[in-house]
């Protein structure tokens, strides 16, 4: 009789605990809005890699760059002037600090001239707007060590113990934000001289008192302070990923960290990772591929070609030219890359004339043209001989042609033409007449008018409709 009652009982309370668990889950009855939980990352590069893009950066297309921080005082050479001053001990250098500086003058001893007493985060902001950069990437710290915030492992030398005595990466931050532009952080990991990171350097990188103390540190700061779009991490060459534990930091950016569904990051987070492993690629400085890769890529170059930082002994010669940098512009995107173009302020936080003039030719020619750049995708021809470059977006093609043909007829090979092709030129209103051309492709008769009337002084984007 007992059994019973106990068989009884443990049925009863089988159906209770069926019937709350159908009553307390709950169903998913609309399978529009039924999603899987938030697929976790491990920390191993096979993982990590298969991590989606996220896809405001392939539609950002242009960024800029900004190299700052004490660098910026000596303003010489270049911003690796303390490792060839110090670390290399190049002869140029060591008479420039004999010749302009007292004897017992130290790398450090610059910091308090960093004073950045004119910048003026918005007025940087505002310039960054009208060269149409859709993102902006602020050194936070340069392998000489110094940080641009302040970092709680940098004490006495950030930027609020020492120099400008301001937060600079949340101020310029701010500014960007007001203005929908994605802000982007650049981070090396190593710092030349840092006693830390040069004793892991005598123990062959067995050791990584560096990275517990400083590296990951500051890393963890910047995001949890900062929630940055992007994070540009930089001085990894001379160590594998497992001494700087990149993927346990990257692990954690893309499951937990507040900015894991948006965060972009690029290749540089160990000596075997470049153009390898990590969000895009950078691959090396300047990067141009010949061919349309099969990975997302950026090209990050410099309006002065010689240096990223801001130098005293910059000349005219060594600035890219507009037409350089537009053209530049074009084929990275025509070849599915995004552009980031540097510049280097001042100490004071001034952004000289010919940085502000480079970068507002950007922006007015992207102010006709941006159509043509913003969220496309390349074409299934990227390019033609007769310096033409192709993009694509929806139904469009977009055929920007580097050099006007000088019968003012544009032969384009490559698109095949319907009953429903249209041809336009980005600014101009009017369409433009076209005929098959006798070979393949179409001509299209260039619009006859003065240089001075024509929508940009260089690159003009031709607009397709109804082409295969």
């Amino acid at each position: 009789m007992r059994s019973r009652v106990v068989a009884a009982g443990l049925l009863l309370l089988l159906q209770l605990v069926l019937v709350l668990g159908a009553v307390g889950l709950p169903r998913c009855t609309d399978p529009r809005r039924c999603t899987d939980p938030p697929r976790r990352y491990t920390p191993d590069w096979p993982s990590l890699d298969s991590r989606p893009l996220p896809a405001w950066f392939d539609e950002a297309k242009f960024g800029v760059f900004v190299h700052w921080g004490v660098f910026s005082v000596p303003a010489w050479g270049s911003e690796w002037f303390w490792w060839h001053w110090q670390g290399e001990k190049l002869p140029q250098y060591e008479s420039f600090m004999k010749e302009n500086y007292p004897p017992d003058f130290s790398y450090a001893d610059f910091g308090p001239r960093f004073t950045a007493r004119f910048f003026h985060p918005d007025s940087w902001a505002d310039l960054f707007e009208a060269a149409g950069a859709k993102y902006v990437v602020l050194t936070t710290k340069h392998h000489e060590g110094y940080t641009n915030w302040p970092s709680p492992v940098s004490w006495n030398w950030n930027s609020k113990d020492v120099g400008p005595h301001r937060d600079l990466v949340g101020e310029l931050g701010t500014a960007i934000r007001k203005r929908n532009i994605r802000y982007g952080l650049y981070h090396s990991l190593l710092e030349w001289f840092h006693p830390l990171y040069l004793r892991d350097k005598k123990n062959g990188f067995k050791t990584q008192y560096f990275v517990h103390a400083k590296t990951m540190p500051e890393l963890y700061d910047l995001v949890n302070r900062y929630k940055p779009d992007l994070i540009w991490s930089d001085g990894e060459w001379e160590c594998p990923d497992t001494y700087w534990n990149s993927t346990d930091f990257l692990a954690w950016l893309y499951n937990d960290s507040p900015v894991k569904d948006e965060v972009v990051v690029n290749d540089r987070w160990g000596q075997n990772c470049s153009c390898h492993h990590g969000g895009y690629y950078n691959c090396k400085d300047k990067f141009q591929p010949e061919t349309l890769p099969d990975h997302k890529w950026e090209m990050c170059t410099s309006i002065d070609q010689r240096s990223w930082g801001y130098r005293r002994d910059m000349e005219m010669a060594d600035i890219a030219s507009e037409s350089t940098i537009i053209s530049e512009l074009v084929q990275t995107v025509s070849l599915g890359g995004n552009y980031l173009l540097n510049i280097g302020p001042t100490k004071d936080g001034l952004i000289v004339p010919i940085f502000q003039e480079r970068l507002l030719a950007v922006g007015k020619w992207l102010s006709i043209n941006g159509e043509a750049i913003y969220a496309s995708k390349p074409w299934r021809v990227q390019s033609e001989k007769n310096s033409v470059w192709y993009t694509s977006k929806g139904l469009a093609v977009y055929a920007i042609l580097l050099h006007w043909p000088e019968d003012g007829i544009l032969s384009l090979i490559s698109p095949i033409t319907t009953s429903t092709t249209e041809v336009t030129m980005l600014g101009i209103q009017n369409d433009l007449k076209w005929s098959p051309n006798p070979g393949k492709g179409l001509l299209v008769f260039l619009p006859q008018l003065p240089p001075s009337a024509l929508p940009t002084e260089f690159a003009w984007t031709i607009k397709l409709i109804g082409v295969k």
